[in-house]
């Protein structure tokens, strides 16, 4: 939608070239009232058009008044590249502020027909801009209410008038006309005051009025808040990024720990197995009463064979082949498997009887024998009872 504002120029004068030079508010913050036929609601008599702060001086809206040309009253159409030489009598500048609650522009005219229109009393001036509006009631931060928001507010000229408003039959689309103006009293010629050199900023999404100094305060204080919050925000970054290499680290300790343990686990289960596996193959008792047993006979019948037969630290294989060749002769053994030694021992061995000598002490009485029958027989006894014991040191 296209609109106008009506504001009286201030400030000005006259450069040595004849160019008048001036300051004007073209736009301010607050509530405007119109009529709803302006606005394209002829169902509502009036309509109280909001303009936040927020908006007016959003960056966009201020870039928008640099450079706009000046026309003397609002042409019937937007002024655009094609047709501008037609319509401009001036300019404004590129350097846009907030004073308070209005946006300055500084403008120079530089037709001198419109320079004289100015001095004799057309001193008004009207901004021509288009703008969204968002028919969304509310009320401001001060509490007064509206029907509808401007936004994205874009300045397309600043015009020359006689009076801000062209009557009530001003509308929208009207080729005599530009725009829809709120509806207010003539204002007065405006003075400077304290407020007029306020600076608008905003802060947070809100408006703040200040000094030119309270400005600058204000944007190096905003400028300390993003940079301690950007390193807020990179020291909060590294600290995650360490609690991460720190919970990793705890995370493969633990891994390597279980590791190590299950490990360990695995070596005591194959200990144990390896222990019940020898305890199970043991020989019983039995068993060792048996071998001793077989092993006493064995070692008996060799010496019966012949008595010189050493049979300490020797197989029963060993002892065996010893009594093949000293029956047999050498010759017998040489090249024979044990089971064959074991088959010639066992034909050797049926007709011997080994002696006790024990029975053979007692049923011939208490005779003198030779120290190499004494010694004999003491070997002898020896060896049986090594062989009956011999399984109790094994068992303990």
């Amino acid at each position: 939608m296209q609109f106008t504002d009506a504001v009286t120029v201030a400030g000005t004068r006259r450069r040595d070239d004849g160019y008048l030079v001036a300051d004007a508010r073209i736009a301010r913050t607050g509530v405007q009232v119109y009529l709803g036929s302006e606005v394209g609601r002829d169902d509502m008599a009036t309509v109280r058009v909001y303009r936040p702060g927020s908006e007016v001086f959003a960056e966009d809206t201020l870039k928008s008044a640099a450079h706009r040309p000046v026309t003397n009253d609002h042409p019937a159409e937007l002024v655009t590249s094609e047709n501008w030489r037609q319509h401009a009598v001036g300019q404004t500048g590129d350097e846009i502020t907030g004073e308070g609650i209005f946006i300055r522009v500084p403008l120079m005219v530089s037709d001198g027909a419109t320079i004289k229109l100015i001095e004799d009393g057309k001193r008004e001036l009207s901004a021509g801009y288009t703008c969204d509006l968002d028919f969304t009631a509310g009320e401001t931060p001060t509490g007064e209410a509206y029907d509808a928001i401007q936004r994205n507010i874009r300045f397309n000229h600043v015009a020359i008038v006689h009076a801000g408003r062209a009557g009530s039959q001003v509308r929208i689309g009207d080729a005599k006309q530009w725009g829809a103006a709120p509806i207010t009293p003539t204002q007065e010629k405006e003075t400077i005051t304290m407020s007029d050199a306020l600076r608008t900023v905003v802060v947070d999404g809100l408006s703040v009025s200040t000094t030119d100094q309270g400005a600058q305060a204000i944007t190096k204080l905003m400028k300390d808040l993003e940079s301690s919050s950007a390193k807020l925000v990179d020291a909060d970054k590294a600290y995650q990024a360490k609690l991460a290499d720190a919970e990793k680290a705890h995370a493969e300790a633990l891994k390597a720990k279980d590791a190590d343990l299950a490990k360990k686990d695995e070596e005591i289960g194959t200990l144990k197995a390896d222990l019940k596996k020898a305890q199970d193959s043991a020989p019983k008792p039995e068993d060792i009463d048996r071998l001793v047993a077989d092993r006493a006979q064995l070692v008996t019948t060799v010496k019966a064979i012949d008595s010189k037969i050493e049979t300490m630290g020797k197989t029963d294989a060993d002892l065996r082949r010893a009594a093949v060749a000293a029956k047999l002769g050498d010759e017998m053994v040489k090249g024979a498997s044990d089971a064959e030694i074991a088959g010639m021992f066992k034909a050797i061995a049926k007709d011997i009887k080994p002696a006790d000598p024990l029975r053979t002490v007692v049923s011939g009485g208490l005779q003198q024998v030779n120290d190499a029958d004494k010694a004999a027989t003491e070997a002898y006894a020896a060896m049986v009872k090594d062989m009956q014991s011999a399984h109790q040191a094994q068992a303990n």
